[in-house]
């Protein structure tokens, strides 16, 4: 398998452990990705506000670059603000050739066109469950990851608008991944809950509630009838959006102690789901950055460097 890869701005400047994580695994697993050449910011959020043809424009490059030098290959973004942004002009491109003839106009100066002969533009979660699967990732693990809670955070962005590969209200995705690694799952319906994205820059008041109540649901005890390895609720959080995780990372305990619960909780490791695939790997902490993510607890070292052996049921029923 070979994709088109296209970083993003995030992935090489406040999430290089993603970009880092996201090319090691993909090695492992056998899977060719190439950048993109020369490309650039596709907009992110900001851009729709600014300037119609400039939402229009940034994303289309990158496409056009991509349709230019690898024609046919699905497009691979890890980031979920790109991924959005990438799929939201593939779709009206493709959908409507007054939006084609007007994007293209914009390319013009520069020598080129999109005319939709790349490939789907793919988030990475999606091409992990249904183009690699979790057998093919349970079959490279290492070190599973027995005895760790995660809870897979989702975000907004990969579930909405589109419902592409999961469902919005209740996604499901990454469970079969961070099984094949050997985590146990934290039972949550937080998982497609917003982080208050951009907010933390213009409202960040109503940002740190949302960082709050999602920091504090992984970290409790599961509702009753509900299993929970860890008794006490997730050792990590797991996240494919640079946005959410930074939010949740580099805000956690402003949003603990400034939330508006009234409550303190008790803070949990953040990681991206690419950093969790690539220790399962084998990989070291030095390998997956692991130095670079800010809320990273003793707890959950020290589950790493010391795995709960699975049981005789455990493997059983795997």
């Amino acid at each position: 398998m070979k994709y088109a890869y296209y970083p993003g701005c995030s992935l090489r400047e406040s999430a290089q452990e993603f970009d880092v994580s996201v090319r090691a695994v993909m090695e492992r697993l056998g899977t060719e990705i190439e950048e993109i050449p020369d490309w650039t910011c596709c907009g992110a959020s900001a851009a729709e506000s600014v300037d119609h043809n400039l939402s229009l424009a940034l994303p289309a490059r990158n496409l056009a670059l991509a349709e230019k030098a690898m024609p046919g290959l699905d497009v691979l973004v890890p980031c979920s603000a790109c991924y959005l942004n990438l799929l939201k002009l593939q779709r009206n491109v493709l959908a409507d050739k007054s939006v084609m003839a007007q994007t293209n106009a914009l390319l013009g100066d520069e020598g080129l066109a999109y005319t939709g002969k790349t490939g789907r533009v793919r988030h990475l979660l999606d091409v992990l469950l249904n183009d690699i699967g979790p057998e093919a990732v349970r079959a490279k693990v290492e070190k599973p990851l027995h005895g760790l809670t995660v809870a897979p955070y989702y975000g907004c962005q990969i579930l909405r608008p589109y419902r592409v590969f999961d469902d919005p209200e209740r996604p499901s995705s990454m469970e079969p991944i961070l099984s094949a690694l050997g985590a146990a799952i934290h039972p949550w319906t937080m998982g497609g809950r917003c982080c208050g994205a951009s907010l933390m820059a213009t409202h960040k008041e109503a940002a740190l509630v949302s960082v709050g109540e999602i920091l504090r649901a992984a970290a409790a005890a599961p509702p009753d009838g509900q299993e929970d390895e860890a008794g006490g609720g997730a050792d990590v959080i797991a996240t494919v959006c640079p946005m959410c995780q930074m939010n949740l990372d580099a805000y956690q305990k402003q949003a603990l102690r400034e939330g508006g619960l009234g409550v303190a909780g008790r803070p949990v490791t953040v990681l991206y789901l690419s950093q969790l695939i690539g220790l399962a790997f084998g990989l070291s902490a030095q390998q997956v950055l692991l130095e670079k993510n800010l809320a990273v607890t003793e707890a959950f070292r020290e589950k790493l460097v010391h795995p709960k052996e699975l049981s005789t049921a455990a493997v059983t029923t795997a």
